[in-house]
């Protein structure tokens, strides 16, 4: 089974762009797969451009083969950007390959090691007390999760570490009383402190007990992680900004995190993922697979989680079947806060690629944070 064609479609979903990829192959399988990197779905385009001519003609299911040859086709190691292309791809040919074998793809990964996945939604606010109503409404539905992040009183585009850090506590606090005990707290940091700022609040909340605090500090220096390590004893989740092993390589060596952030469209997708999840398994380190993204990044975490040992919990904005339902017109099912396997083929997924061409790609931004003194920090 040769690949025939590679395509891009990267959809405007309404405030923001997904990034799909379409293999194609001279039996009429196709496979798809979605990339990360929201905001610069251009560059990871560029890189499937460069990848297409050298993998067209190759046989789908030499899936090792082909991401070691994208990997290091190039010479330079594939950074971020180049990561995602890969990702998108190689989600993609496992999708291939379980149509064509008449399987899941998590029957390829090993076969189920659980019955469904626990997932979190994205919580929503502008006030303590609209944060506390927007969790409750999620859990009446059935969610066993509630995740919220960082964010300053001031709102806009101003975030200075003292008042969000204060404002924080509050919303612990509020939750915590508002929802009792059986429901699991997830709160994003989102790399916006230093050090001392993330030590301070990890400390202040442990009597909330949060399930997770979420990339405590900027991914950029494992030894300042270490430095909040050694400080802190609230569980850290970490990883969502890595792409490929080696990034996550010290980070699960020296057990500075007690969730694995994976995001399969920036890693090098379900290929680098398992080994990424069988490499945390040997230290006890749960996977909290990162998905900001699309349907299919969905059903690609939910395949990889169904066949690990080791899970925390996955991250789901949504629903399932909310968000592009006539761009992917078949997507996973959710039921009372879990995603239960799909029986279907491959990805579980289907396709519409007329869909995908009636919402073209718009150029956006992700929001950019400055401190009150006007430099920049993190989003």
């Amino acid at each position: 089974m040769k690949i025939s064609n590679i395509e891009c479609y990267p959809v405007w979903g309404g405030g923001r762009n997904y990034f799909f990829v379409v293999v194609d192959t001279d039996k009429g399988v196709y496979g798809v797969g979605e990339g990360g990197i929201t905001g610069r779905e251009l560059a990871v385009q560029g890189v499937v451009e460069h990848f297409k001519p050298f993998l067209l003609g190759e046989d789908a299911f030499r899936i090792e083969h082909l991401w070691q040859k994208m990997y290091r086709g190039g010479f330079f190691p594939a950074g971020k950007i180049a990561a995602s292309a890969i990702s998108a791809i190689d989600i993609a040919l496992w999708d291939i390959k379980g149509k064509a074998l008449g399987v899941p793809v998590y029957e390829l990964l090993g076969g189920r090691t659980r019955d469904r996945v626990v997932c979190y939604p994205h919580c929503q606010r502008a006030t303590v007390e609209q944060l506390v109503e927007n969790a409750q409404q999620h859990v009446a539905e059935g969610w066993k999760f509630v995740r919220w992040g960082l964010s300053d009183s001031i709102g806009g585009d101003v975030l200075e570490p003292g008042r969000a850090v204060r404002g924080a506590i509050k919303e612990f606090e509020a939750l915590r009383t508002a929802l009792g005990e059986d429901v699991e707290l997830c709160f994003d940091i989102h790399t916006r402190l230093d050090p001392p700022d993330a030590i301070q609040l990890c400390n202040a909340v442990e009597q909330y007990r949060p399930f997770f605090m979420e990339d405590p500090i900027r991914s950029e220096s494992m030894q300042s992680l270490r430095v909040v390590r050694e400080h802190v004893r609230t569980p850290l989740a970490v990883g969502e900004q890595f792409a490929g092993k080696w990034e996550f390589r010290q980070v699960i060596e020296e057990e500075l995190m007690d969730y694995c952030r994976v995001d399969l469209g920036i890693v090098g997708g379900l290929t680098e993922a398992k080994k990424v999840a069988g490499w945390c398994e040997t230290h006890y380190i749960k996977l909290a697979t990162h998905n900001p993204l699309g349907p299919i990044s969905t059903a690609a975490c939910l395949h990889l989680n169904l066949s690990s040992p080791l899970v925390g919990v996955q991250e789901q904005p949504r629903k399932p079947g909310t968000a592009l339902m006539d761009v992917v017109p078949v997507q996973m099912e959710w039921v009372d806060g879990y995603l239960l396997p799909p029986t279907r083929p491959g990805l579980g997924v289907e396709f519409d690629r007329e869909a995908a061409k009636a919402h073209p790609f718009q150029m956006a931004e992700l929001p950019h944070l400055r401190r009150e003194d006007g430099s920049v920090t993190n989003w």
